[in-house]
């Protein structure tokens, strides 16, 4: 058994992580703050988003109590006793004065049970305030701040409308380590025009930055977003399943066994994916990317120099 798994997993599990570090179930509740996105002013925001990202989250137009308990209800029929991470899911969940921020997070931490707060945002849109009140609340809870870079490679982030480049992910995720905070990073793999090398590359970049963990996805083209126009014209490459298992794996194999692995694919609505359909069999996915590793004989961080 792979020794960052409690469930024969060649990867380091979320749910290793959360077991080993607090001895108790822990789920993330997804919430939605109500918050905009700076990358909205650019136009479209990045041409993959829809309206958004977090689009699980709970219902803006409930407040954050209400959001939170009608998941928790339904978390404890099953685990009655379990503990509870807030997650600031939907848009970017740093792009408010801080005051505001205070009074939301604040609110999710004196529940009871709530042992930490995950906060998605983006690298332009943390201020040098915003930077202190973090590290002050990673003193007081467990906090983690999820960062969306998608690709290392300027090219590929200037054509997905990202708004902002390396260098700008690069200095943040060093201000934030430098307060011991810990950092999620979310990739995409099968970005238009990337090879499988500069998909590789992305990890091995950010082993260079020692992250705390990683959710990977795999690009999906949305009904009424700016990349499903692009598609429709230049129907680029989309990843077989095959192909973007091959290329999961051999991450896998490149990234330090000590990032735990977030998420490993995504699960679309059936009723706004346009491709790929196989996505839609998310667990389909999953089970075959175990399959692979145990083919391989493999092991996240097999060929970690």
């Amino acid at each position: 058994m792979f020794k960052y798994s409690l469930d024969n997993k060649r990867y380091h599990t979320l749910n290793y992580f959360y077991k080993n570090k607090f001895h108790d179930k822990v789920f993330k509740i997804s919430l939605n703050g109500n918050f905009s996105c700076p990358n909205f002013k650019n136009g479209n925001g990045c041409i993959f988003c829809s309206h958004g990202s977090g689009d699980f989250a709970g219902n803006k137009n409930d407040d954050l109590v209400t959001q939170f308990n009608q998941i928790k209800s339904m978390m404890e029929k099953k685990w009655p006793h379990g503990k509870y991470i807030g997650y600031f899911q939907a848009n970017t969940n740093t792009y408010a004065p801080v005051s505001e921020l205070k009074e939301k997070y604040e609110t999710i931490l004196n529940l009871p049970n709530v042992i930490g707060l995950s906060i998605a945002t983006r690298s332009d849109a943390i201020s040098d305030e915003c930077l202190d009140y973090l590290e002050e609340l990673n003193q007081k809870t467990f906090l983690t701040v999820e960062l969306g870079l998608q690709s290392i490679h300027d090219k590929t982030l200037k054509l997905i409308n990202r708004g902002h480049n390396l260098k700008n992910f690069d200095d943040y995720v060093k201000k934030l380590k430098e307060r011991n905070i810990n950092v999620v990073v979310h990739i995409i793999n099968g970005l238009p025009y990337e090879t499988k090398e500069m998909m590789l590359d992305t990890i091995r970049h950010l082993n260079s930055l020692h992250i705390d963990g990683i959710k990977i996805h795999m690009l999906h083209v949305i009904k009424d977003t700016p990349l499903a126009k692009m598609y429709e014209k230049e129907k680029f490459h989309i990843l077989t399943k095959e192909e973007y298992i091959d290329i999961v794996c051999n991450q896998l194999e490149l990234l330090d066994k000590r990032i735990v692995i977030h998420r490993i694919t995504g699960d679309p609505t059936k009723e706004d994916l346009i491709a790929p359909k196989w996505l839609l069999k998310k667990f389909c996915v999953l089970n075959d990317i175990d399959k692979e590793m145990v083919k391989r004989d493999s092991y996240q961080g097999k060929k970690t120099s």
